[in-house]
Order: structure tokens, then C-alpha cells, then sequence
């Protein structure tokens, strides 16, 4: 058994551009770390993709891979919860919104979870929460940094307050991890908004993202239309947050394996084994 359940083969080689409508084999979008070679546009990209992009080769260990959403208030809108979910784990290959594992990124060992928005807009529900905060407590027990990367459109509704309530756990959690001294890096990727960036998301000790990405709370539209107003160009982009200082450093996709491991080794030298 590999690290995610094997899905259908995959039949569709070709992959275009939402930006640019051009159209490209998926090998040289994978060859490309997923960036548009047209127009420069990153693409979304799966947990296990991003695991690829981001671990040193072969050193990813998954765990708590058995942890799945329930549906505790037989939720149902358009359809059941329940069917969304089997659904999710049909089309991911993963059973919650959230991947764990340790690892290596630039030779330095971490606690890894990134989240995948392919699976129910990666929101944050009971389960997701509860993974994060597994991936806190073993950072805490290895003595080893943590990195999360975001991919999410926020809480999970179909779950309401249990959801929510996992927004201020998951934080509780980090709380413990940075008075121990263990460094906590988080990497915003398009989009990270809702109860998610404005919970652990925006919680780093450094604040990394990917350029042009989506950060905020609520999305444009609903502000601009709550306001009676537009906003500014480039509002709740990568660039736009680093200029009003809520994030400390925009990089590009290849180069966020080597900006997360020297952000690793600086901190590493002031914890206490």
C-alpha cells in the first residue's frame, strides 16, 4: 500500500489553463511545479502533489491516515453530508481534508500537514481540526519544527459549531508548541480564507506564501457588496498582504522547500533538546 489509496486511472493527459485557456500535457505542467509556462499562473495542486514538491525524496511518513470526517448533525443541503464525504474520498484517494506525516524538507526533520482543497474546498472540519492537532502534539514529542500548508475555503458548515470550535482548539494547540520554543512555519497557497486564515493559518512564527494567492476572511465579492464599494487592485493577494506586513515573504513554488529549511535550521538553534 502506498501513502494515498490508488484512484481510477487516469485517462485525461491534457490540463488548461484557467488563466490563459492554453492547453498542456500534464508532465510538463509536473515538470514545472504546476506553474502555467504561458502565462506564469499556479495551478492548484493535490496534497500528495504538494508533498512531492515539498519533502525530501522519500522521507515522508504518513500518519493518523485512518482519521475520517462523521456526520454529527445528519446534515443535509443539496444532498446528505454523508454522500459528500464518500464522495470527497472518492475523488482524493484521502479520507479528510489534511495529510500528516514526518519528514524532511532541505535535510531538516518536521512534522508536515498540508491540506488539499480538492476535498470539500479543503474546510476544516471536526476530523481536519483534530489532525492538526495530532501534528502539533507529535511535533511536541519528536522536539521537531511543524509546517502546515493551507489550501482551504475555510469551516466546514454541513459540521457548524463543532467546526468552528476547532478554529480556537487547533490554536490552543500551537499556543503549547511555541512555549516549548518549537517553531511553527505556516505556507499560505491559493486560496486560504475563511475560519482557517483567521485561525492557525495567519499563527507562523513565519508567514510564508505563494505569489498572487487569495488570503483573507471573507471573499472580495461579499465585502465589496457589503460595503457598497470596490476594493483596492490586487486586494487580499500575496503581494497586497505583504505590504500591509500580514505576511512575512512571498516565494515561488521551487523555492519553498529551501526557504522553509533555512527558516528550520535558524530556529532549531534556540531549542532546547
Amino acid at each position: 500500500m502506498g501513502l494515498f489509496r490508488k484512484k481510477k486511472k487516469e485517462t485525461n493527459k491534457w490540463v488548461k489553463c484557467k488563466r490563459c485557456n492554453e492547453t498542456f500535457y500534464i508532465e510538463e505542467l509536473q515538470q514545472n511545479y504546476w506553474i502555467c509556462p504561458n502565462c506564469g499562473n499556479y495551478f492548484r495542486v493535490s496534497a500528495k502533489e504538494r508533498i512531492k514538491l515539498t519533502a525530501d525524496e522519500g522521507t515522508f511518513k504518513e500518519f493518523d491516515s485512518r482519521i475520517t470526517t462523521k456526520d454529527p448533525l445528519n446534515f443535509v443541503d443539496l444532498k446528505p453530508y454523508k454522500d459528500r464525504i464518500k464522495d470527497a474520498i472518492a475523488k482524493t484517494g484521502i479520507k479528510e481534508a489534511v495529510v500528516n506525516g514526518t519528514c524532511t524538507i532541505d535535510g531538516e526533520p518536521c512534522v508536515l500537514s498540508v491540506m488539499d482543497f480538492s476535498f470539500l474546498g479543503g474546510s476544516m472540519g471536526y476530523a481536519t481540526g483534530e489532525k492538526l492537532i495530532r501534528a502539533v502534539e507529535r511535533a511536541m514529542r519528536l522536539r521537531i519544527g511543524l509546517v502546515i500548508i493551507s489550501a482551504s475555503g475555510g469551516a466546514r458548515m454541513q459540521e457548524g459549531i463543532l467546526s468552528l470550535m476547532q478554529m480556537e482548539r487547533v490554536s490552543a494547540a500551537l499556543s503549547l508548541l511555541d512555549k516549548q520554543g518549537l517553531p511553527y512555519i505556516s505556507v499560505l497557497t491559493d486560496p486560504t480564507t475563511g475560519g482557517v486564515a483567521a485561525s492557525f493559518a495567519m499563527l507562523g512564527d513565519v508567514i510564508i506564501a505563494e505569489p498572487k494567492a487569495l488570503i483573507g476572511f471573507a471573499g472580495p465579492r461579499v465585502i465589496e457588496q457589503t460595503i457598497g464599494k470596490g476594493l483596492p487592485e490586487g486586494f487580499q493577494r500575496s503581494e497586497f498582504l505583504l505590504e500591509k506586513g500580514f505576511i512575512d515573504v512571498i516565494v515561488e513554488r521551487k523555492d519553498i522547500p529551501k526557504y522553509i529549511g533555512k527558516f528550520l535550521r535558524y530556529f532549531s538553534n534556540n531549542v532546547k533538546k
